[in-house]
C-alpha cells in the first residue's frame, strides 16, 4: 500500500475516533475550456493521476502544470468501513481553489466558493457501510475576474511578490462517521476574568431529551465538568477552573487543557469529540494591546506559507512546525500569516509552541477592475468565505488578532464604494463571530472603519534614519500613514494601538550581491527581488536590520512589528531563510537584536494616553 501524504488528523480541535483520510492517488483531468460537465466528465474515466492534497501546479502532485487551469476534475473510489453501519458520513475538504462542485455516484452533494475556507457535505442516505462509492470533484479557477487569490499571480509568469498559482484540492480530504445527532461545531471561549471556559455547540439532527456535556483536564486529571440540557439552538455551558488548577497560556508557558465534548441522551452516547483549550486574554487598554493584562511586545514575521515543491500546501506536518521553530530561533515570537489561510494544523503547532498569530484572508485579486477611485471590487463571497474561516479557527489560543484584508489601496472619495461595503461587512462579521480578539480592518491601507480596534502601516523605507523620522509622529498622535501616489487612502488615526505590520524586506542573495553589488531594484526581474536599494555586504544587511528594528523597539507606543519575511519565496529573496529553509544569516545574531527589551514592555497603566 502506498504511503498516504499528510496522514495526521487535519482538525486537532475537533477529533473523532472514526475517520478516514482520503489523501493519496486520485484520477485527474485538466479541463482547459471548462466544458467537462457538458462532455460528461462526471461519469467518464480520466486519463491522468494526481497525488492529493498537492495542487496540480506543484511538482509534488505529479502534474506540475503551471499554466492557467480554468477547471480540473478529480475522481476516486472509496470503500466505507463496515463498522460505520447505521451512522451518517461527513465528507470534509480542507480547501479547494476556487469554486468546487462535488458529486457522489453522480449525484451532486456540495457546491462551495472560496479557495481558502473549509467545507463539509453530509452523505447520509447516499453511501453504505462496507460498500464502495465514486467521489468526483470539479474545481473551477478562472483568471482575470475579481476573486480572492492571495499571492497567486493573475498572469503567467511569477514576478515581484506574486507566485505560482494553486488550483483545485490543496488541503486534506477526509471522511468521518457520526451519529444522526452530532456536534457540527464547538466554540470555546476563554474567560480569564473569572478563570473559566464557556463551551458552546451547534448540534445537527437534534432530538428531544439530549444533554451537552464537557470535561476539562490537565496533566493531573479532571479539572472541571459541566452539563446542560439541550432545550435551545446553540446550547452553552461554563467550566470554572479551581484556583489551584489555573494556568494561563502565553509564549512563556503555552499551557493547554484537554477538553472532551459530548452529546448524550440518558446513558446513550450520541457524539463525542476531543479538543483542547488555552486560558488567555487579549485586551486593549488605551493605546496598549495586552496579553493576559501584560504588555507583550509582538515581534512578528511575515509568513506566506509557500514551499518550492508543494506551493501553498505544506510538504508535511513536520514542515509546519519547523517553520515556527525557525522563526522562534531568529527571535520572533509570532507571525502574520500573510495573504493565505493556513492549514489548521499550523495553528495547532502555534498553540503548542506559544507562537502569536494574526489570522488573515487571501484577499488580493479584487483590485484593478475599474478606475483608480473605484478599482477594488471585492465580492460578497469575501464575507462568506471569511466567516467560514473565523468559525473554523477561532478556538485557537495562538491567534491574538484578526486581519480580514491587506493593502486594499483606493483613494478616499465622497461616495460609498464597494470596498467600503465589503470592508465594513468583513469587520462586522469578525466582531460578531469573535468579540474576544482585536480586529484590524485592513493591514496597511485603506483603513475604512472608524473606531476599528487597531491601526497600522506598512513602511519599506530602507534608511534607518529616514525610517525613524517617518515614525516619530506616533508620539503626538500623528503616526505614519500610507498614501498612494500622494493621495489619501485611509481614514485618520484615532488613538488606537498601533504597529508597523510590514517593514524591512531587505534583499539578500549572496551570489548576486557579489556579481552586481550596485544594482538597484528592478521590479520586473523574476530572478531576484526585494524592497528598496540592495545592500552590498552581509554586514550592511545586519546593520540595516538592526537600525530599522531598533526604531520600533525603542518606541513605547509601538506594540509590535512584523518583519518581511520568514523565507525567500520564489523570486522574492528577502527572507531570513532561503526558500528551501536553508540558512542565509547568523540567526543568533538576528535573535539578539530582536530580544532587546522593547520600550512598550515597560509601559504601565499610566501610559494609556
Amino acid at each position: 500500500m502506498s504511503v498516504i501524504p499528510k496522514p495526521e488528523h487535519p482538525r486537532p480541535q475537533l477529533v473523532r475516533a472514526d475517520w478516514l483520510n482520503l489523501n493519496g492517488t486520485w484520477e485527474f483531468e485538466i479541463d482547459a475550456g471548462d466544458s467537462g460537465f457538458e462532455r460528461g466528465l462526471v461519469d467518464a474515466p480520466y486519463g491522468r493521476e494526481i497525488l492529493v492534497p498537492f495542487a496540480p501546479e506543484s511538482t509534488a502532485s505529479g502534474i506540475g502544470d503551471t499554466d492557467f487551469l480554468n477547471a480540473v476534475w478529480y475522481r476516486r473510489t472509496v470503500r466505507l468501513p463496515e463498522s460505520w453501519e447505521g451512522r451518517d458520513v461527513l465528507l470534509h475538504f480542507g480547501a479547494v481553489d476556487h469554486d468546487a462542485t462535488v458529486w457522489v455516484d453522480g449525484q451532486e452533494v456540495a457546491r462551495h466558493r472560496g479557495g481558502f475556507s473549509s467545507f463539509t457535505a453530509n452523505l447520509a442516505g447516499l453511501v453504505t457501510a462496507g460498500e464502495e462509492f465514486t467521489l468526483v470533484v470539479r474545481a473551477r479557477d478562472p483568471h482575470g475576474v475579481p476573486q480572492a487569490r492571495g499571492k497567486q499571480a493573475n498572469w503567467y509568469y511569477n514576478s515581484e511578490c506574486f507566485y505560482t498559482r494553486t488550483t483545485g484540492i490543496w488541503q486534506t480530504v477526509w471522511l468521518e462517521a457520526v451519529g444522526r445527532t452530532h456536534l457540527s461545531s464547538v466554540h470555546i471561549v476563554p474567560n480569564l476574568g473569572d478563570t473559566s471556559f464557556t463551551v458552546g455547540a451547534e448540534i445537527s439532527g437534534h432530538r428531544p431529551g439530549t444533554t451537552l456535556e464537557a470535561v476539562l483536564r490537565d496533566e493531573a486529571g479532571e479539572v472541571a465538568r459541566a452539563s446542560v440540557p439541550v432545550v435551545e439552538m446553540g446550547p452553552s455551558l461554563r467550566l470554572p477552573i479551581p484556583a489551584d488548577r489555573v494556568r494561563t497560556w502565553s509564549p512563556a508557558d503555552p499551557h493547554l487543557y484537554d477538553l472532551t465534548v459530548r452529546v448524550v441522551a440518558g446513558d446513550e452516547l450520541l457524539d463525542e469529540v476531543g479538543s483542547y483549550a488555552g486560558l488567555r486574554s487579549v485586551t486593549i487598554d488605551g493605546r496598549r494591546l495586552l496579553l493576559n493584562g501584560e504588555p507583550v511586545f509582538q515581534r512578528l514575521v511575515l509568513d506566506q506559507g509557500y514551499w518550492p515543491d508543494t506551493l501553498m500546501t505544506s510538504p508535511s506536518d513536520e514542515a509546519l512546525r519547523a517553520d515556527i521553530e525557525l522563526a522562534m530561533a531568529a527571535g520572533f515570537n509570532g507571525a502574520r500569516l500573510h495573504q493565505k489561510v493556513f492549514e489548521e494544523r499550523f495553528y495547532y503547532h502555534a498553540d503548542k509552541l506559544g507562537y502569536l498569530v494574526w489570522g488573515e484572508f487571501g484577499d488580493w485579486g479584487a483590485g484593478g477592475h475599474g478606475p483608480a477611485g473605484d478599482h477594488q471590487q471585492p465580492t460578497a463571497s469575501f464575507i462568506t468565505q471569511w466567516v467560514e474561516v473565523l468559525r473554523r479557527d477561532r478556538n485557537h489560543p495562538s491567534i491574538v488578532g484578526w486581519c480580514p484584508l491587506n493593502e486594499t489601496w483606493q483613494p478616499m472619495g465622497d461616495r460609498i464604494s464597494q470596498l467600503d461595503d465589503v470592508t465594513h461587512g468583513m469587520y462586522l462579521a469578525t466582531k460578531a463571530s469573535d468579540p474576544t480578539r482585536p480586529v484590524l480592518d485592513t493591514s496597511g491601507y485603506s483603513h475604512r472603519v472608524r473606531g476599528a480596534d487597531v491601526y497600522d502601516s506598512h513602511d519599506y523605507e530602507q534608511n534607518p534614519a529616514k525610517f525613524r523620522e517617518n515614525h516619530a509622529g506616533l508620539a503626538t498622535d500623528t503616526p505614519y500613514q500610507n498614501e498612494h501616489d500622494g493621495r489619501v487612502i485611509s481614514i485618520d488615526y484615532a488613538g488606537q494601538p498601533y504597529f508597523v505590520s510590514e517593514y524591512g524586506g531587505i534583499w539578500w542573495n549572496s551570489e548576486l550581491a557579489a556579481v552586481d553589488p550596485d544594482a538597484e531594484q528592478d521590479p520586473n526581474r523574476v530572478d531576484s527581488w526585494g524592497y528598496g536599494s540592495r545592500v552590498r555586504t552581509l554586514e550592511e544587511w545586519y546593520a540595516r536590520f538592526e537600525g530599522l528594528t531598533n526604531v520600533l523597539l525603542e518606541d513605547p507606543r509601538m506594540f509590535g512589528y512584523c518583519y518581511t519575511q520568514l523565507t525567500d519565496t520564489f523570486q522574492e529573496q528577502n527572507g531570513i531563510y532561503g526558500f528551501d529553509r536553508s540558512l542565509k544569516f547568523d540567526v543568533d545574531r538576528i535573535s539578539a537584536i530582536q530580544k532587546q527589551r522593547a520600550a512598550f514592555e515597560d509601559t504601565t497603566d499610566g501610559d494609556r494616553g
